[in-house]
């Protein structure tokens, strides 16, 4: 097993502040609490958080055949950013990642949907998957192909989930890019040892996300990528992916392990492990620079993909 590490050397000062301010509304014993406690802390953070929409953003509610969207333009958008936003499959909604989106959509040009999947553990699987591809599918009828999926952490998992399932199935996606996913690794991956006890996720938070997407008595299912995009036997035919993981978080072999089962398959893959910089890190964009370094990485990983580029060697 591998040994715990050090994150007090491998954090610098502005991401720590980063961690401080975050337990400020959302404790570190906050999985402890009830769901709708849970929900309001995780609310009260990304208030705290949110840096506003650029200037030249609009926004407006929609419904993706029955699955409520916000959708993000700024002028006339040649391509679309599908967004699944992350928080365990239990937190989060259309304002947690709203800032988010809106820059996307301004640094990018492209308009950007934000999908309101439905929440564990109310909707238990496959429900957050079924809201996702319903939405992905609204969005290529009404506005053309030309999609790019993006999603951080359970966001990343439903945005792989997507994409393993639209082969054969939805033409038109040019790639996705997952932030710090969890994509159903079996655990055994050094990084779930090692940062075990990492500042913003722990292991056993994976473990209790993992658990409450399932109705009570119901067994992990086997084989089945929309659950966990590890678990699918066959990694060929997936478009360009970006996988974009934080060093001091338990989830960042997944995205290894996923980059690994791409490349032997064939596929066009980047994984990007930044150092020093912990799960949810999106949020530290405007303290860290580390964070504000990263941020730049996924939108020109996402604007390379929707212009055809592959910008890596």
């Amino acid at each position: 097993m591998s040994a715990r590490r050090d994150f007090a050397k491998l954090i610098d000062t502005e991401v720590r502040a980063f961690i401080r301010k975050t337990a400020e509304s959302y404790p570190e014993d906050a999985v402890e609490g009830s769901i709708a406690d849970q929900r309001r802390a995780y609310d009260a953070m990304c208030r705290a958080f949110h840096q506003g929409r650029p200037e030249g953003v609009t926004a407006e509610d929609r419904s993706a055949d029955g699955v409520p969207v916000r959708v993000y333009s700024a002028g006339f958008p040649n391509h679309t950013v599908m967004f699944f936003h992350g928080g365990g499959f239990v937190v989060g909604g259309l304002d947690s990642h709203d800032d988010f989106c809106a820059q996307i959509c301004a640094m990018t040009g492209y308009r950007v949907v934000a999908v309101d999947y439905r929440l564990s553990p109310e909707h238990t699987h496959p429900a957050a998957f079924d809201d996702c591809w319903t939405a992905t599918q609204w969005a290529a009828q009404h506005y053309g192909s030309g999609l790019v999926l993006v999603g951080d952490s359970a966001g990343g998992n439903l945005a792989a989930s997507v994409a393993h399932h639209a082969r054969g199935r939805l033409e038109g996606i040019l790639g996705q890019v997952l932030i710090y996913p969890g994509l159903g690794g079996d655990g055994s991956a050094p990084s779930y040892a090692e940062n075990a006890e990492a500042p913003m996720l722990t292991l056993e938070e994976v473990r209790f996300y993992e658990t409450i997407r399932l109705a009570e008595g119901q067994p992990a299912p086997e084989g089945d990528p929309t659950y966990a995009p590890l678990q699918d036997s066959d990694f060929s035919g997936l478009p360009p992916t970006v996988i974009v993981t934080a060093d001091c978080d338990p989830l960042r072999d997944d995205g290894a392990e996923y980059a690994a089962r791409l490349r032997a398959a064939g596929g066009k893959v980047q994984w990007i492990n930044e150092e020093g910089l912990v799960h949810g890190f999106l949020r530290a964009r405007s303290m860290a620079t580390r964070a504000r370094a990263s941020f730049e990485r996924i939108e020109i990983a996402i604007e390379a993909l929707g212009q055809g580029i592959w910008p890596y060697h």
